[in-house]
């Protein structure tokens, strides 16, 4: 569907000056202290300057200073002026010094009812009600605002038994309720909980005669947004004799929250239409509504109006303007975006951050976290989150872990996705015993928690470790989602226990109210095709309620490349590749099933189609991380520094693997006929990898190696041996799973 688009003429506005204005200071205060400002003794005088001293030790919060020059004042006879006393109560209660105030308070002695009112209002921000209802009821002149602190205090701070208490007497008192009260009340009202009240209030509020006050009006309709009441917010708006900015930006924040982005957009070209006054709010919203449909054209023309403005610099407008573009997928627009925002704030940087991530740019990602680190910037929770996915993607477990201290140091670990983060990432790096403690410390682990841990067991093959968790989450109050069930299939068809899989599969849509989709059946064909179970998986694929797809096919060819069944495999390979041509893992293990059936003819058919479509096998990267630095290694490899002692360690393994070896050296690398390809087979990075760390971890800390491609049987059974001849613990995660090998065994049981 389209996006809207902006009206062809689009009223001037004062926004841009507005925006010029916010930025000039508030105020300049004096910089001296007490200790470089001395009062002559004896003065007597008005004290002007030494007021404006006072005040501005005040605007700085320096009440301590204050206090000592208040001293200072009485002694030289100095008289404290209304204002400076007016100054110091706002600073006690911006601080919440109630002692302060309270000293201030015994200074005043017979104070003006407005002085009094200032007192009353210190009370109320320091939450002192006890103070502040004793003040009330001493008052001997109340008036009207008198009322309106109190009831605001309390209103503001949830307490709305007080308020409206206080609020009943008034009424009972004859006092009228002013639009201040109103307004204060309306506020606090933030749920649906408090509807009924809200309803009431705007009752009195008609019977009052203030249903034309633009503020009160205003109240009513963002109470009744808060409330989730959409249709009565609108037709308070629609009622409303004149409106402003508040008025519509709250009504499109309802919307936008609600998901109504369309609504939202609405009123933001009634807004044009008829002229409205905006501000950098209005603009926000309407960018998070673009970004949230994304509607790039419009987006883009909003944009233009921004510059034209000349707000583009403002972070509360670049910043949405960012996520419009990452969120859209226009990562170049979306950096010459944020190059333009002036002082980029924590939300900035952590859209920036995401958007790399979202284009798969981690490095970039983490090169601007540690730039922001050494710079000491404000952080958020969502750029450590995003941080500790990017080390997830990458593997990178001393980063993601220093990331991960830093969250915690700065209690910015994310309970919403960070927690789950932290499982996924700790799985994903082969370390399962810290996956388990980030998931047992988390008092109520939600559906995305529950997933993590269950899915980080599957994919390091601990089958029964998975069910045991799925076990625990069906006994809570978490429900299971689409992914948490792809973990449960996953780690069942990875284990051989295809009855277990199709009961779950059975189960999804009648007991837990989640229908599969192609991706469990997928799951399921894989789980049977493991097996052995091929005509299963194949009468699966033709009959399931879903078209089969690509990975449908080649789960079915992997299964007949395990099993060595060639007729069901031309058939899989078939159909794979009338679906994606271009997958080159589906022309490799025909290639090799072929060859394993000595039909050396129809192998090279499949290597000329690969070759007439340009397609090249990936290369095999295999890494490991020694003492936090990162050591890669290719196939054949010989740049690296040690690369004589790897060579050296790997000979000697070779010659000790070689009688087991000879016994498998058929399945995957059936062309490796010549003696060279037999080199290259003993040279494979994962070897490499494997070599180095023999050589440059110590005995007690397991070997960590992940690689790009899945691992073939040599290096596998490589592996094994390894791990009995040396005693030394080996992880090694391939593009498909987890295998931890100790003493000759692997994890998987050989069933991978």
């Amino acid at each position: 569907m389209a996006s809207p688009s902006l009206p062809p003429s689009v009223p001037s506005q004062t926004a841009a000056a507005a925006a010029r204005f916010a930025r000039i200071p508030s105020s300049v205060s004096l910089k001296s202290t007490s200790s470089s400002f001395k009062i002559p003794h004896g003065q007597q005088q008005q004290g002007q300057l030494e007021n404006l001293h006072l005040v501005s030790l005040s605007k700085q919060g320096k009440l301590k200073e204050a206090r000592d020059f208040l001293k200072q004042m009485d002694e030289a006879g100095v008289l404290v002026n209304p204002h400076s006393y007016e100054s110091l109560l706002e600073a006690c209660g911006k601080m919440a010094s109630l002692s302060d105030g309270r000293l201030i308070h015994r200074r005043l002695g017979n104070p003006s009812r407005y002085l009094e009112n200032c007192v009353l209002k210190m009370y109320c921000a320091c939450e002192s009600f006890r103070d502040a209802e004793k003040l009330f009821d001493e008052m001997l002149e109340k008036d009207v605002a008198s009322w309106g602190i109190l009831i605001s205090g309390y209103s503001q701070k949830g307490r709305l038994k007080e308020a409206f208490r206080l609020c009943t007497r008034m009424i009972e008192l004859g006092i009228g309720l002013n639009s201040t009260v109103f307004t204060n009340l309306l506020k606090s009202l933030s749920d649906a909980s408090v509807l009924e009240i809200g309803e009431q209030l705007h009752s009195l509020v008609i019977r009052t005669g203030l249903s034309t006050n633009v503020s009160v009006i205003t109240a009513i309709s963002n109470m009744y947004v808060k409330c989730r009441q959409l249709q009565r917010a609108k037709l308070v708006f629609d009622q409303m004799v004149e409106t402003n900015a508040v008025a519509w930006t709250g009504l499109m924040m309802g919307y936008t929250r609600a998901g109504k982005q369309k609504d939202a957009l609405a009123l933001f070209i009634r807004m044009l239409k008829e002229g409205v006054e905006m501000d950098q709010f209005v603009f926000s919203i309407t960018l998070k509504a673009c970004s949230g449909l994304e509607y790039l054209n419009l987006g883009r023309q909003i944009h233009g109006y921004i510059v034209k403005l000349g707000l583009e610099s403002d972070v509360s407008v670049g910043t949405p303007v960012v996520d419009l573009y990452i969120k859209c997928s226009c990562f170049d627009s979306a950096r010459r975006a944020f190059k333009r925002i002036s002082e980029p704030n924590d939300a900035s940087w952590s859209a920036t951050i995401t958007g790399y991530c979202q284009i798969g740019e981690f490095e970039k990602s983490l090169q601007i976290f540690r730039s922001l680190r050494l710079k000491d910037m404000a952080m958020n929770s969502f750029i450590y989150t995003s941080i500790i996915q990017a080390c997830s993607a990458l593997a990178d477990y001393n980063m993601g872990a220093q990331a991960h201290a830093d969250a915690i140091k700065r209690g910015l670990v994310s309970y919403v996705h960070g927690e789950s983060a932290m499982i996924t990432f700790y799985s994903k790096c082969g370390r399962l015993d810290y996956a388990n403690q980030a998931f047992e410390s988390i008092d109520e682990p939600d559906t995305v928690a529950w997933t993590a841990i269950i899915c980080g067991h599957a994919y390091h093959g601990n089958a029964s470790e998975a069910l045991k968790f799925f076990r625990r989450m069906q006994s809570s109050t978490a429900r299971p989602n689409e992914v948490t069930f792809i973990g449960v299939l996953t780690a069942c068809s990875h284990s051989g226990l295809v009855t277990e899989a199709k009961l779950y599969l059975e189960s999804m849509s009648c007991e837990y109210g989640v229908d599969p989709t192609i991706d469990h059946y997928d799951c399921m064909v894989d789980a049977y095709a493991r097996a052995g179970l091929l005509q299963e998986a194949y009468e699966l694929v033709k009959n399931m309620p879903f078209e089969a797809d690509a990975m449908s096919w080649k789960c079915l060819l992997g299964g007949c490349w395990i099993h060595r069944n060639l007729e069901l495999g031309e058939i899989a390979a078939e159909n794979l590749l009338q679906l994606d041509p271009d997958d080159t893992a589906g022309y490799i293990l025909m290639f090799n099933l072929y060859g394993l059936h000595g039909k050396w003819d129809e192998a090279a058919r499949v290597r000329s189609v690969m070759g007439a479509r340009k397609l090249k096998k990936e290369l095999s990267c295999s890494w490991i991380t020694v003492k936090g630095k990162v050591h890669r290694f290719v196939v054949g490899d010989k740049h690296h520094p040690w690369t004589d002692d790897i060579y050296r360690k790997l000979k000697e393994l070779n010659c000790s693997v070689t009688d087991v070896e000879s016994i498998h050296l058929t399945e995957e690398d059936v062309s490796f006929g010549l003696p060279e390809r037999k080199q290259l087979l003993m040279e494979h990075s994962e070897r490499l990898a494997i070599a180095f760390g023999l050589i440059s971890v110590p005995n007690n800390v397991p070997i960590v190696i992940f690689k790009n491609l899945r691992a073939c049987k040599h290096c596998h059974d490589f592996a094994k041996h390894v791990s009995m001849v040396t005693g030394h613990r080996i992880t090694i995660r391939d593009s498909c799973r987890f295998h931890h090998f100790h003493l000759g065994k692997c994890s998987c049981d050989d069933y991978w």
